[in-house]
């Protein structure tokens, strides 16, 4: 079977981790050209709830707008190889693209961090922590992930799972 081929059935995976990667790009780019589109946008909303917030809530929201560009880029990078363990592995074809979708869930969790960053200048830290959307993107990204690699693990080393 050709490379091409064999891709077909991690595409939908591919496709979500290059989408976290170009979305880690993208958020960085952004910060070097407007950070302080981004800090302004702490400093308003800081200002407008001061009851929500202490000293360190500044510094604190602007590193998770960094933390969601360094997980968007790091699980990317990592993510890739994964994918292609997968493609290259005996798995059988339906569950190649399970993992592969799975793995590729894994660029959900960088979207928990950007959603505290978004949430928690208006409604504090703790509930931007706690919110809903928060707590989706932190278990639909790490599920999703440990899942995809559980499927690849145990067809690896294992013997699982094969075609």
């Amino acid at each position: 079977m050709t490379m091409q081929a064999e891709l077909s059935y991690v595409k939908p995976g591919l496709a979500l981790v290059l989408a976290g990667l170009l979305f880690g790009i993208f958020l960085g780019a952004s910060f070097g050209i407007n950070e302080g589109a981004y800090q302004d946008y702490i400093a308003t909303g800081v200002a407008t709830h001061p009851e929500l917030h202490d000293d360190s809530s500044r510094d604190r929201i602007w590193r998770y707008a960094q933390r969601a560009h360094f997980h968007a880029t790091g699980i990317a990078a990592f993510s890739i190889g994964l994918i292609l363990l997968v493609t290259v592995s005996s798995m059988k074809k339906g569950l190649k693209s399970m993992s592969a979708l799975l793995i590729g869930l894994g660029s959900c969790y960088p979207l928990s961090w950007f959603t505290m960053f978004v949430l928690a200048p208006g409604m504090g830290r703790g509930p931007a922590h706690e919110h809903v959307l928060t707590g989706m993107f932190t278990y639909l990204g790490v599920g999703g992930l440990l899942a995809g690699l559980f499927i690849l693990m145990a067809n690896l080393f294992l013997g699982l799972f094969r075609e």
